[in-house]
């Protein structure tokens, strides 16, 4: 197969890829606290195929990193609905540890505990937040009152490079070996929610630019086979 074969072929693989991200990010315009995706192509030199794809394969995706520009802060008038100005993610605790987020849409669990909507705790600068039956207002420090009594406190943190962070799922993130998480002085802004921060639009006119350009890579391979198919039959021919 000629080189040139192998470069579309790539090309079309990496395409594919970005029409996965764009598939993801429209499927998650309405996720609060969700944050895009970027990526880059780059070439692999033949000589670092089998160590780079264990194939014949000239384009590659170079990176993959988390845009973590804010999305619109849009007031819900919910007393549990959260959201943060400035650098800062809330902290859940998960059967697996810590996890950062900016989805502050939180319920009050069954027994009490100040919760995720799929049930799991948000920490609190004391350990759980423990709401109880009475209303609930969140102050702009994130301290939680119950009535007239506090009830704790939410905990927010910042990363000095929160691109390392490495999502989960949706709007939930894990930090990375050596991402250590600081106190943070994003301003919560209780009765509110942090939009994703996927502008429609923009995803849209990107689909049109992956479509036309697998299009184009299909163009290419097929020219590249029939020029292939011409000359095989005109030296055979010759024979």
């Amino acid at each position: 197969m000629s080189g040139g074969m192998y470069t579309a072929l790539s090309g079309m693989t990496v395409k594919l890829a970005d029409l996965d991200r764009v598939a993801t990010d429209l499927a998650n315009v309405n996720t609060s606290g969700y944050k895009t995706e970027r990526a880059a192509a780059g070439a692999a030199e033949r000589n670092q195929f089998r160590r780079d794809l264990d194939s014949a394969i000239d384009v590659m995706t170079a990176g993959r990193k988390l845009d973590f520009r804010p999305g619109q802060v849009a007031p819900t008038g919910r007393d549990l609905d959260v959201a943060l100005e400035g650098n800062g993610f809330f902290v859940i605790q998960t059967p697996q540890g810590e996890r950062y987020t900016r989805d502050g849409g939180f319920v009050r669990r069954g027994d009490g505990i100040l919760a995720t909507r799929d049930g799991i705790p948000v920490v609190g600068e004391d350990g759980d937040i423990h709401v109880g039956d009475g209303a609930i207002k969140i102050g702009e420090d994130g301290t939680v009152r119950v009535g007239d009594a506090v009830a704790g406190r939410l905990k927010v943190v910042a990363f000095d490079a929160p691109g390392n962070l490495v999502r989960e799922s949706g709007a939930r993130f894990r930090a990375t070996d050596g991402s250590t998480p600081a106190a943070s002085d994003a301003r919560v802004v209780g009765g509110s929610l942090e939009a994703a921060n996927v502008s429609v639009v923009e995803r849209m006119a990107t689909l049109t630019e992956i479509s036309r350009a697998f299009e184009g890579l299909q163009r290419g391979i097929s020219m590249i086979a029939n020029d292939l198919d011409g000359r095989a039959i005109s030296e055979f021919g010759r024979r």
